[in-house]
């Protein structure tokens, strides 16, 4: 749960904005203490994402909350019914469609908001992709170039976002031998919609330069690594990250994402699995330790 102070620097949305939207359109409705003070949760930070994001593009605020109102309504049942074809972009990838594969991945992450789409599509359709390679439905080829239209469509998002000035600095990669970055680089793109100021540093990233990158964060006191372990084979490397990241520079938050994160030692705050929620907790455990 997060105050309205915490949950104003995890969006980069100022205080009595927030207090705006909820009185004027209703389109968050944050929880009470006995005392009276707000407090939100995950699904709210979400909500006031995308509700900046909308506002950001253009849209005037009565109409991003009509938006939202109806997006919320359609996804009542469940957070990640974002309608999909997987089918569809498997059938590119086996077929070796780069203007199909483009086209679907246009068409799902025009339906919600990135995070959602993310979350709810585009990573159970590369699950599904792995599936397809592993059983001869898709050739080696299919999945190398379906892959390449994501890291595409995920960088264009990352560029598109930008970065805050002012916000926190973070570093983000995948530790020495691990290669899938598709997921590490979507949640970078998610960290910048959360108003982090992040260095995307991709792949294979050995131990030493690692550590030269946290020495250039050093100059801002708020400062974080994310270290990501797709698979578990990779949490051997990433725990070597984060002792020497900790043993380097005591002082530094470390985080851990990805589906092995849970099998990287302490100190490591674990993100979670949720894109949005994750740059959320990362972003609030920044103001949390006074970081920021």
């Amino acid at each position: 749960m997060y105050t309205i102070r915490m949950a104003a620097r995890a969006t980069g949305v100022s205080e009595a904005t927030l207090r705006a939207w909820e009185r004027r359109y209703g389109v968050i409705t944050p929880q009470r203490t006995e005392s009276g003070y707000r407090l939100y949760d995950d699904a709210a930070i979400e909500t006031v994402l995308a509700m900046r994001d909308l506002v950001a593009r253009g849209v005037a605020p009565s109409q991003a909350a009509v938006q939202l109102s109806a997006t919320v309504t359609a996804d009542s049942d469940t957070a990640r019914d974002v309608p999909h074809d997987t089918a569809a972009f498997l059938a590119a990838a086996r077929d070796l469609d780069a203007a199909a594969l483009t086209r679907c991945l246009d068409e799902e992450f025009s339906r919600a908001s990135f995070e959602r789409v993310a979350d709810g599509w585009l990573m159970p359709a590369l699950a599904a992709l792995g599936t397809a390679w592993a059983d001869g439905t898709v050739s080696v080829a299919g999945e190398h170039l379906a892959a390449q239209c994501v890291m595409r469509r995920l960088a264009m998002a990352y560029e598109g976002v930008g970065e805050r000035p002012g916000g926190p600095r973070v570093v983000i990669g995948l530790p020495p031998g691990a290669r899938h970055e598709l997921g590490v680089l979507a949640f970078a793109v998610a960290a910048r919609r959360a108003g982090l100021r992040t260095v995307f540093l991709g792949a294979d990233v050995p131990e030493e330069d690692w550590l030269t990158a946290a020495d250039a964060l050093r100059p801002w006191p708020s400062r974080a690594v994310v270290v990501g372990v797709a698979a578990r084979r990779d949490a051997r490397a990433g725990a070597g990250v984060l002792t020497r990241l900790h043993e380097h520079d005591p002082d530094l938050l470390i985080a851990g994402g990805g589906r092995a994160q849970d099998l990287l030692p302490e100190p490591c705050l674990r993100l979670g699995h949720d894109l949005g929620a994750a740059a959320a907790t990362l972003s609030a455990a920044l103001a949390r330790s006074g970081r920021r």
